[in-house]
């Protein structure tokens, strides 16, 4: 399937790791020139080093709860892209403990970052002419699970946004969608650490998945890279669901 991506310019945030690592590798594959941000300057540094030969990719530290530097950040990627196509909103403060500080983390992070970052590219999204917004939400943010709370919370508000947006942009040439991943397991990602330090919520949550497994950061970004494309056109105002069948309510 020709996913039409290549010479199309992208916004990743969250892009030197896990999900969004893969989700930049997975639009380089496919030709497109990708703009990613992460908060730590030495992994920006690294993975734009990394990803040097794999085509354009372009690394800036921008911590995306500073709405000032995010919108400075997609000024500049648009000058030095030649403009914006899409944008995948990766960031989460993954602030799951009730309190709080995890509360008003999961609002500056999670949401606010990803209507900061739509706000400042949403111009250059609508001179695109088919310009894509893919959200990362989460399973947390459909069930009520161990990670009800601020995180579940905001990444259910997270679906309701970009919906909303969905039926705002579809008659501008916009779309907009949500992928809501499954537990995701990689070196040094959230559930490597909770294998090492609670070995038995680890087991748990492994145990109520019937594939027996948790998803790659890859088959996640599959999901990314598809909706992201033009193969997609009349697909807007999804939440796709990549879990291997972990939740169990219907869908409607």
């Amino acid at each position: 399937m020709e996913l039409g991506l290549n010479g199309k310019r992208f916004l990743v945030t969250g892009g030197t790791r896990g999900i969004g690592r893969a989700v930049v590798e997975g639009l380089l594959a496919e030709g497109a020139a990708v703009a990613f941000c992460a908060r730590t300057a030495d992994a920006v540094e690294t993975a734009q080093s990394d990803l040097a030969s794999a085509g354009t990719a372009l690394g800036t530290p921008v911590d995306v709860a500073d709405t000032a530097a995010v919108a400075a950040w997609v000024a500049g990627a648009a000058e030095a892209l030649g403009g914006i196509d899409g944008l995948v909103a990766n960031v989460s403060a993954l602030a799951i403990p009730n309190n709080p500080d995890n509360w008003r983390s999961s609002f500056d992070v999670d949401l606010m970052g990803t209507v900061g970052l739509v706000e400042a590219a949403l111009p250059h999204l609508l001179a695109s002419g088919a310009g894509s917004i893919v959200t990362i939400s989460s399973v947390s943010g459909r069930e009520i699970d161990f990670a009800a709370g601020p995180y579940g919370t905001v990444k259910a508000a997270i679906i309701h946004y970009t919906q909303g947006l969905a039926g705002q942009l579809a008659g501008r040439g916009v779309r907009a969608n949500t992928v809501s991943p499954g537990n995701t397991y990689f070196p040094g990602g959230v559930w490597s650490s909770i294998e090492e330090n609670d070995p038995e919520l680890f087991a748990t949550a492994l145990g109520l998945n019937p594939t027996g497994r948790m998803a790659t950061p890859q088959e996640v970004a599959n999901a990314v890279v598809f909706l992201s494309s033009s193969a997609a056109s009349f697909i807007t105002g999804t939440n796709l669901l990549v879990d291997g069948a972990l939740t169990r309510g219907v869908q409607f």
